[in-house]
């Protein structure tokens, strides 16, 4: 097949196309339910899938790629399904994902030097996506496969005006193998496609409503070309501590209905959002700026989705299903049979505790001794949490001891005794006499995905203060959240020295639920009474809970859950609240 871009409309074989795609992340969704929710797709009257590649999540650690194949089985699925595939490989792709899809290691030691022409940007850039780009390459239109558009960078409008970075990125792509149309994503404003579009590349605009005065907008920079919104969004993402944000299904049904009457193609943003399972959610700045406090993204990938996070079809799946049903070049597929869900309830039997300070020297980074405290990024922690070690000098008085820079939260214990929980705008720990030994276990709840404060440090990014006296000589330990991931966390988790289970008390926790035979499918995990931390299924990390809210349960996937006994970890970061003993936790269908 030849994808093409014409003067009014994207072109298949020579004749117009209009692409009719939504937008489901590979990395959100269980591999073996893919084929599930493409097939949802497709049932709705969409043509064409589109996906992000997060470049944090297959390399992790500088040179060490993890399953990049993912990426081709991924495509190799949506042609199964029928579809065409819109790719956006970054190197930035914001989605509410950790750190906009930049790994830690990078953005710690370039800072504001991301995303811009600097070369030690670009050499990472290079390097990884010439490990990328073959699983896309290989699965172009013009060799057989479904890509027909792969997007340069990402919003970039929104962030900066490096012309000469996009440039060399939209070279290296094509040098690369991509023979395909490019194009750029961007708001609908004219800053935004000044900085972000590039001459000769198709440009796309992103919103929720409003398609003819966006696209009036976009016409001033591009008067022919196609017309493509590249993020439709039909719902929105939802912070911990906020509130679930929905639309009524009517309301984006004619919103939709708008954007086809353009005579546009379409990405609905999300068309099935998934989870950010593993502690990958990203967070927020709050404010017009976006240099307020944090508000980190929830676990769940919702999105007010017409696929919901568990893959159901909802009220906007059959509405949008009308109004593509229309636009469709053919009688539109059935919907799938659902898929299975967990039988009935079952609760987990909780074997063993382990303490806080135990699951550290067991599953942790080395200690690292330093006169200021180090950042998570120095310490080679992603995602996960640090505990840093600091002396009170004495005899003195009982001094105000006030933690600078912290991002994000922290557990303190003084001598051992638990103080006050801190949060990055009340890091005030206090009167401390001296001598003392002062723990402050912090937590990253998720790098900023969007806005000037992309790739900032986690930790405690300044010092802490004992009066205006900086308290040097710090010990710092990180534990990786990935150390507890899969068959290899499991078997880590084993050797640790269990004591006692304690529900809900702060440190990791060991049980056992059993699904009788035949009765496993898509579940619910449920922890009543447990306060903030992240918990794992059968080695699969499901994420982060937190009793803060919205989300009150975390999402399950049907093929992490065998017949018979599954182990299950809850590792707890706070403990309980003032609201009493935590409960065991449950599964639910």
């Amino acid at each position: 097949m030849r994808f093409a871009v014409g003067e009014e409309h994207f072109e298949r074989d020579g004749r117009p196309v209009r692409l009719l795609s939504g937008a489901l992340h590979y990395f959100r969704v269980h591999e073996a339910q893919w084929g599930h929710r493409l097939a949802l797709l497709r049932a709705m009257g969409l043509n064409c899938v589109e996906t992000y590649v997060p470049w944090n999540l297959h390399e992790p650690r500088r040179g060490d790629y993890r399953d990049v194949g993912a990426v081709g089985r991924f495509l190799d699925a949506a042609h199964a399904a029928g579809l065409m595939a819109i790719v956006r490989p970054g190197p930035y792709i914001c989605a509410e994902w950790e750190n906009g899809g930049l790994p830690s290691w990078l953005t710690g030691a370039l800072g504001r030097r991301v995303r811009t022409a600097d070369a030690a940007f670009l050499g990472p850039v290079a390097d990884w996506w010439r490990v990328l780009l073959p699983e896309v390459a290989a699965r172009q239109c013009d060799r057989g496969g479904p890509v027909v558009l792969v997007q340069v960078e990402n919003e970039y409008g929104s962030y900066g005006s490096d012309t000469a970075y996009l440039h060399q990125l939209a070279a290296l792509i094509k040098d690369l193998g991509i023979s395909v149309p490019l194009c750029t994503s961007d708001g609908p404003e004219d800053h935004m496609l000044t900085g972000g579009s590039v001459p000769g590349l198709p440009a796309t605009v992103n919103f929720g409503s409003g398609a003819a005065e966006a696209f009036a907008v976009l016409r001033r920079h591009r008067p022919r070309g196609p017309l493509l919104c590249m993020e439709f969004w039909c719902g929105w993402f939802a912070h911990w501590g906020g509130r679930t944000v929905s639309r009524p299904a009517a309301e984006v049904a004619a919103a939709l209905r708008e954007v086809l009457e353009c005579g546009a193609s379409v990405n609905v943003y999300m068309a099935h959002g998934g989870t950010s399972s593993g502690g990958w959610a990203g967070a927020n700045r709050a404010g017009e700026r976006h240099d307020g406090r944090l508000l980190p993204a929830v676990t769940s990938y919702d999105y007010g989705a017409p696929v919901d996070e568990r893959g159901r079809p909802t009220e906007l799946y059959r509405r949008l299903r009308e109004v593509l049903a229309e636009y469709a070049e053919e009688p539109l597929p059935a919907p799938p049979d659902p898929e299975p869900v967990l039988a009935a309830p079952a609760e987990v039997a909780l074997t063993g505790w382990a303490a806080p300070d135990a699951v550290l020297d067991a599953l942790g980074g080395p200690e690292v001794r330093a006169a200021v405290p180090p950042t998570f990024e120095e310490l080679d922690v992603d995602r996960g949490l640090v505990r840093y070690r600091v002396a009170v000098p004495g005899p003195r008085r009982p001094y105000e001891l006030r933690v600078v820079g912290l991002r994000d939260r922290a557990v303190t214990l003084v001598d051992g005794v638990p103080g006050p929980v801190l949060a990055e705008e009340e890091a005030l720990l206090g009167p401390v006499p001296g001598p003392a030994v002062v723990d402050l276990w912090v937590e990253s709840l998720g790098r900023v995905n969007y806005g000037p404060r992309l790739g900032e440090p986690k930790g405690i990014t300044g010092g802490v203060l004992h009066e205006r006296q900086y308290l040097h000589g710090v010990s710092a330990r990180g534990l990786r959240l990935d150390a507890l991931d899969g068959a290899a966390g499991a078997a880590a988790a084993a050797g640790l020295p269990w004591e006692a289970p304690r529900p809900g008390a702060r440190g990791l926790h060991r049980g056992m639920v059993t699904v009788p035979a035949g009765g496993a499918g898509d579940a619910l995990l449920e922890l009543p009474g447990w306060t903030r931390g992240f918990a794992w299924v059968g080695g699969f990390p499901l994420g982060r809970y937190w009793s803060a809210g919205p989300q009150r349960a975390l999402c399950v996937p049907g093929p992490v859950l065998r017949d018979g006994v599954n182990e299950v970890l809850v590792l707890e970061l706070e403990g309980p609240g003032a609201g009493g003993a935590a409960g065991a936790p449950r599964l639910v269908p």
